[in-house]
């Protein structure tokens, strides 16, 4: 069983900084929207993406050179603030010790995962397996399924036989597409009411908000498929 891993607000608890980044760029410009606005509305899309989004909402484009100080920003913030989810190296410790492959597919450029990741001590626990969807094969972000196609094809696994851990709606639609299997998480510092049943409705199977359930629920997941594939259903 292989499990592959979402970064941002998964692994590194970075989603809250960048909402209150993208916040505050947003009402310089004239868009007024709360960071818990930009989570629910935007969480796993590139920054590209939600600018589109938002060029679209307003009729205009935003002012030139308004990404550039996005990612300044929040790249400095990252660098001094960002820090692991809680319960993730208990986590990677038990995967040591039972030798299930893992890996992580991201949406983030693979510069801003070396800079989370090794800011977190976490680079050197999936090196060399750190992908990112707008690095690899067509380029093309989740909630297109490239990323963890080419993170399953790498690593020498069917789909089926994955799990994948996700926080945002896109990057669950990605995953099921992809045809692995799906869990939520809801354990980072952005989670919302209503963040587990948003996950659900994109097609997440359950819903986690602690790492230490995850090895169970992995276990039972990939259990119950055994069962399915059997012509007679296990009997």
């Amino acid at each position: 069983m292989l499990i592959i891993f979402d970064c941002d607000g998964v692994l590194v608890d970075s989603e809250i900084i960048a909402s209150r980044v993208d916040a505050e760029h947003l009402k310089k410009v004239g868009y007024e929207i709360t960071p818990e606005e930009v989570i629910q509305r935007f969480a796993g899309l590139t920054s590209r993406d939600i600018v589109a989004l938002i060029e679209a909402e307003l009729g205009r484009p935003l002012p030139e050179g308004f990404l550039e100080e996005q990612k300044e920003e929040l790249d400095r913030r990252l660098a001094a603030e960002v820090q692991p989810v809680p319960g993730v190296f208990d986590l990677l410790d038990r995967l040591d010790r039972t030798g299930d492959p893992r890996a992580i597919g991201s949406n983030s450029s693979g510069e801003r995962l070396r800079m989370e990741l090794e800011k977190t001590r976490l680079y050197d626990r999936f090196a060399p397996h750190i992908f990112s969807a707008v690095e690899v094969g067509e380029r093309k972000p989740k909630p297109a399924p490239d990323v963890y196609l080419h993170a399953t094809e790498k690593l020498g696994f069917w789909p089926r036989d994955t799990i994948v851990v996700e926080d945002s709606a896109f990057g669950v639609r990605a995953a099921v597409a992809a045809g692995c299997r799906v869990v939520g998480f809801t354990g980072g510092a952005h989670t919302w009411p209503g963040h587990a049943d948003i996950l659900t409705e994109a097609g997440a199977e359950t819903v986690i908000r602690r790492f230490a359930d995850l090895p169970k629920v992995a276990e039972a997941l990939m259990a119950w498929r055994g069962l399915v594939d059997q012509p007679d259903g296990g009997r």
